[in-house]
């Protein structure tokens, strides 16, 4: 693994060059001074897809869903459990399909919630359906 990755903040999306041995120290953003880790799943939109997903070295999990679905109203406690127990190792993110169609589409998401990885802007592995916690950290643990 590299010296320092590029983590990409939460709050103002600068990327940071952390060292991987700083990892686990609770970083903070060098241009807003946030925490970079916070155990919460990030909303993005298109263009803070795009950063997060693009600059950033750290696996990114997705779950792509929407405010109507009633199984993504159920997983959404499940997937903020889950960033708690994945970070540092990945960042956690939503993405509303409602919002972010064009981001739906371009991914061929047919059903949500659908959970993705990516890693430097490549789709890595990708479930569809809702999962509890453990089975979230472990899907994912699995790929990562």
């Amino acid at each position: 693994m590299a010296e320092a990755l590029h983590v990409v903040c939460p709050h103002c999306d600068a990327v940071n060059r952390v060292p991987n041995a700083k990892l686990a120290d609770a970083p903070s953003c060098g241009k807003c001074h946030a925490p970079l880790f916070s155990g919460q799943p990030i909303a993005l939109d298109e263009t803070r897809f795009e950063r997060h997903v693009g600059r950033g070295d750290l696996p990114v999990v997705v779950d792509f869903w929407a405010p109507w679905c009633g199984p993504c109203r159920m997983m959404a406690p499940a997937f903020e459990a889950a960033a708690s127990r994945l970070e540092p190792r990945a960042r956690l993110v939503k993405v509303n399909t409602e919002e972010a169609q064009s981001l739906a589409m371009r991914f061929n998401i047919r059903s949500i919630p659908t959970v993705a990885i990516f890693r430097h802007g490549h789709e890595l592995a990708r479930q569809a359906g809702a999962m509890d916690t453990a089975g979230i950290v472990d899907w994912a643990g699995r790929q990562l």
